[in-house]
């Protein structure tokens, strides 16, 4: 007998999506083109390598841009109408195609259209140094099986402890330890209550988050602000700048002008790939956080393995937080996280719990969270109030849109009991 025909693959959420999206630069960045230029500035005056500015004209990229986006928005729905998936190129295709029109349009239609380019994507960088760090807690519990809703509450404990201690002892590296033990600590609580007491994981990052958040906040009004000179004022990182390698337009900035913070994110990215995929380590994480019994069969301690891995994001987390105000600010406020350990789960989603895909991923929103404080700055069209929402439009259309399909490990939020 014929074998039955495999059901065709068709889910037309991603073709329409990315249709609705091709529509909108048709109409905002072609039809509604500002008829004027953007200028992107690569190289400074007082760089020593000096590279001409691009100049680009909003109505051809407009055009052009419209045209390469509804070309693959049709190609899309052309392979789905014949069952067969989306070619992985294609979304991150669509997007950047999208981001270099939007670009264009909005700085060509700002009151100073110019940019320095390679500040902005500096920037993006540095706003995503906490993120990237979250996100790495986030891969090291969620491959081991354990759901890490707690990020943003590790990452405001490990703030509030480095601007405290920090203040008191004014060391960076007291700071940055009491960064580690105060996100340890949360990572602890939700490592004994989800894996011994086999509470819902979800539940206990969700009362973490607040517990954390009302905390800090009552210790910042009573004991921080009472003397704010010695409880709120902690030193700061220095940028350690590479001569000559600093000095290369664009990536220069970003790789060798850096705080030693910045720099140990590069490493932890590293580090945390190179343990999950290619130590023995990694391979028995993986293994506990897709099937659990299967390990335990072959004498791997799973809880044990997931305890521990819980504590490790706590550390990781922990120096993410101390970010916040050992470099971003210099003082400790009331939740100053602002929701971004949520933009770390989603950036851990979108990146399909691989640390170099959360790293990217981290980067994406980093980029749209800078864009969003370059365009108010520059005086664009766009309303200030939808500027400080792009961020989390952008985290929401990622994690809903493109991310919809990843395949968290299969044994992810299940707690295990040995029988």
């Amino acid at each position: 007998m014929a074998r039955a025909a495999a059901p065709a693959i068709r889910s037309w959420g991603g073709p329409a999506a990315l249709a609705v999206l091709a529509v909108i630069a048709l109409l905002g960045f072609a039809i509604g083109s500002p008829h004027e230029t953007a200028r992107f500035r690569i190289s400074r005056d007082s760089d020593a390598l000096k590279v001409p500015d691009v100049v680009l004209g909003t109505t051809v990229v407009g055009w052009i841009t419209a045209v390469v986006l509804l070309l693959l928005a049709a190609y899309a729905f052309q392979l789905t109408s014949r069952g067969r998936r989306l070619p992985r190129w294609l979304v991150p295709a669509f997007a950047a195609v999208w981001v270099i029109a939007f670009l264009v349009w909005v700085i060509g239609s700002a009151n100073n259209p110019s940019v320095y380019f390679s500040g902005l994507i500096a920037g993006s960088f540095t706003l995503a140094i906490p993120l990237i760090f979250g996100s790495l807690s986030g891969v090291l519990c969620e491959r081991s099986g354990v759901i890490n809703i707690a990020i943003e509450g590790q990452l405001l404990a490990g703030a509030f402890g480095a601007a405290i201690v920090g203040s008191i002892t004014q060391s960076l590296l007291a700071g940055v330890l009491a960064a580690i033990v105060a996100s340890v600590v949360v990572s602890m609580v939700l490592a004994v209550f989800s894996i011994k007491y086999l509470v819902n994981q979800v539940i206990v990052g969700v009362v973490l988050n607040v517990l954390v958040a009302g905390l800090t906040s009552f210790l910042f009004s009573t004991v921080m602000k009472s003397d704010s000179a010695l409880f709120n004022a902690p030193p700061s990182f220095h940028n350690i700048r590479i001569p000559g390698l600093a000095e290369i337009p664009i990536f220069g900035p970003i790789l060798f002008d850096q705080t030693i913070l910045g720099y140990g994110m590069y490493v932890a990215v590293f580090l945390v790939w190179f343990g999950l995929f290619k130590t023995r380590w990694g391979l028995r994480v993986r293994a506990v956080g897709e099937h659990p019994k299967a390990a335990d069969t072959v004498g791997i301690r799973v809880n044990a393995i997931r305890f521990w891995n819980v504590t490790l994001a706590g550390v990781v987390a922990g120096v993410g937080g101390a970010f916040f105000t050992l470099v971003t600010s210099s003082s400790f406020n009331k939740e100053m996280t602002a929701g971004q350990g949520f933009i770390a789960l989603a950036a851990l989603i979108f990146g399909r719990w691989n640390p170099i895909g959360a790293f990217f991923a981290a980067l994406l929103f980093g980029f749209s969270l800078n864009l969003s404080f370059v365009l108010t700055i520059l005086g664009t069209p766009v309303p200030s109030q939808f500027m400080q929402m792009l961020p989390y439009v952008v985290t929401v259309f990622a994690v809903a849109g493109l991310a919809g399909k990843s395949r968290p490990p299969a044994s992810n939020g299940i707690p295990y009991v040995k029988e």
